[in-house]
């Protein structure tokens, strides 16, 4: 009695979560009418989202890439991550770095290289520099080393735009 009980409970169970995914004729939702927010479809002209992980691929001390990161060498994307003025207190910049985490900077141990952007703005535009929030940062990706008087930097973007990264 008890296990027959049980065996009815799960098939009603299972009934319930087939009839949650499902509309009507019994196909699921999602094909049946797209969601009401769906994301915008991505065109060709769109950056190419890049994460810290994907930059770390760089071998800095022989310069080998995995080939993720050598298909991105010239091309138009957007990392996240926070400011860091290579000016000392400059509320905005026109050059710039871009690191990982909040208070990565080269006056403590610097992240390494392949975890280091240099930001030159396209056309002398400034980008406001607020190192406690994080932002993206759009614009040609350069797979360079670089040396300077503030250290090693794996990669060099042209900017196009900074904004809020909530946005």
């Amino acid at each position: 009695m008890i296990e027959a009980s049980r065996r009815l409970l799960s098939a009603a169970a299972t009934m319930l979560l087939v009839a949650s995914l499902t509309g009507a004729g019994g196909l699921p939702e999602a094909v049946t009418k797209p969601p009401v927010d769906a994301p915008p479809v991505a065109s060709a002209d769109d950056p190419t989202e890049v994460g810290w992980r994907l930059l770390a691929s760089l071998n800095y001390r022989t310069g080998e890439k995995s080939e993720d990161l050598a298909a991105l060498d010239g091309k138009l994307v957007k990392i996240p991550g926070f400011t860091v003025p290579l000016e000392d207190w400059a509320s905005s910049a026109t050059e710039f770095l871009l690191v990982p985490y909040v208070g990565a900077c080269i006056h403590t141990p610097p992240p390494p290289p392949n975890q280091l952007v240099y930001i030159e703005m396209d056309q002398g535009k400034r980008a406001a520099m607020d190192g406690w929030n994080p932002v993206w940062v759009e614009g040609v990706l350069q797979i360079e080393m670089t040396e300077s008087v503030y250290g090693a930097v794996g990669f060099t973007i042209t900017g196009q735009r900074v904004y809020p990264y909530g946005s």
